[in-house]
């Protein structure tokens, strides 16, 4: 028979970790909203990163530098943790660009790799079209009408009862309602 103290044990342990998600979650967001108006260039062009912690120019970027300097005002370093993973598990990633072996100044920077990577470290979700079932913090891939692959996080803030996302496509980092403005391909929850 479960006592009392355990329960209640269990049920304050459970909400601190919750508590704790919320706020990782919320500086998360808080790094990927410092990008808007700041990120104003799209640029994918290939460049030379430090390692770790490396980053093209802040006014500068893609789709996926959004996701990137998001985690990293949490202390996540999405480059490191795509180059060690595939680094172990290169045959795990697509083999889209020719490589033979991990490459970190750009690996983090590819969709198909952060797809990958958010597979095998994070949470997959059901892709619905009910925006009930995203939440703030939410990774979501799409696949634009050019076949391009396109992702973006999903926030906090709210029109017509959908969550907004902030993401990059073309015109620097914005906060826009385009959750189902695509064909979503993915959706993913990461949290350490």
């Amino acid at each position: 028979m479960i006592s009392l103290f355990t329960l209640c044990l269990a049920v304050g342990l459970a909400s601190a970790a919750a508590s704790q998600t919320a706020a990782r979650t919320g500086v998360v967001l808080a790094g990927a909203y410092r990008q808007v108006g700041v990120t104003i260039h799209y640029d994918g062009r290939y460049r030379s990163l430090s390692f770790p912690g490396g980053d093209v120019p802040l006014e500068r970027g893609v789709c996926t530098d959004v996701i990137v300097r998001a985690y990293r005002n949490a202390g996540i370093d999405l480059q490191v943790l795509v180059h060690n993973d595939m680094s172990q598990h290169f045959n795990a990633y697509p083999h889209l660009w020719g490589l033979s072996r991990p490459d970190s100044n750009i690996d983090h920077r590819r969709v198909p790799n952060l797809v990958t990577f958010f597979k095998r470290h994070g949470r997959s979700l059901r892709i619905t079209a009910r925006a009930a079932d995203y939440r703030p913090g939410d990774i979501v891939t799409w696949r634009l009408p050019s076949g391009v692959p396109h992702i973006g996080l999903v926030s906090d803030q709210e029109a017509d009862g959908r969550l907004l996302v902030v993401h990059n496509i073309g015109q620097g980092a914005r906060v826009e309602d385009v959750l189902f403005a695509y064909t979503i391909t993915g959706h993913y929850r990461y949290d350490p």
